[in-house]
């Protein structure tokens, strides 16, 4: 075999194995999954107008290669969110967006539980080395000032335990604005679910690496 023949059978390889390498880098990002209940499931609207599909967009437009997961089920408390836990584990996320406890507190359940729970999803993905974002929610007035601080206090808790970026209201600047939220007055519309994208998107950007 002459020189040039080895040089020439070297630069196939290198490309055989270098380029089919990158192509799988590309294709397959780091995950962040958006982890909660009907608020990221994307209840009454499209699935394609859910926030995990407008924060996939914005983080594209962005420059970030990621691919969200909307890991969010209608209905779900902070108890469904820990049985839930293995099926977010195993996608091997780079970053969870946890949202959970709205569910807990309209139906009134403990506040210990919830804490509980949510310290459990939180503390669990964390030691499997997992980034956690942690987005908070409220309830409706007339569930009185008292249970409404000591359940706001449950997110900035964990929080300020776990060293967590906190969005204390995922629905802010959508609650109260015209034509961002459904007639139930619970969930957002495709223009509220933009604008929680938008929200979530400032929420992460620290953890994210182009």
């Amino acid at each position: 075999m002459t020189r040039r023949h080895g040089l020439l059978l070297l630069f196939t390889f290198l490309l055989a194995t270098t380029f089919p390498l990158a192509g799988y880098a590309s294709a397959n990002p780091p995950v962040i999954v958006c982890f909660g209940d009907s608020l990221t499931a994307g209840h009454g609207v499209e699935a394609a107008a859910a926030y995990p599909s407008y924060l996939q967009q914005l983080l594209t437009h962005h420059g970030y290669s990621y691919h969200v997961v909307n890991a969010g089920i209608d209905g779900n408390t902070s108890k469904d969110g820990t049985d839930r836990l293995k099926d977010v584990l195993a996608l091997h996320p780079q970053i969870v967006i946890v949202e959970f406890g709205g569910n807990d507190g309209l139906r009134g359940l403990p506040l210990t539980s919830t804490q509980q729970n949510m310290d459990q999803i939180i503390s669990t993905l964390l030691k499997a080395r997992i980034a956690v974002a942690l987005a908070g929610i409220t309830l409706p007035p007339n569930y009185g000032p008292d249970y409404i601080q000591q359940f706001n206090g449950i997110y900035s808790d964990l929080a300020r335990k776990y060293h967590l970026p906190l969005l204390p209201f995922l629905l802010k600047n959508v609650y109260g604005t015209p034509g961002s939220m459904q007639e139930d007055g619970i969930h957002a519309t495709v223009k509220g679910n933009q604008q929680v994208a938008a929200n979530v998107f400032e929420l992460i950007r620290p953890l994210l690496k182009k």
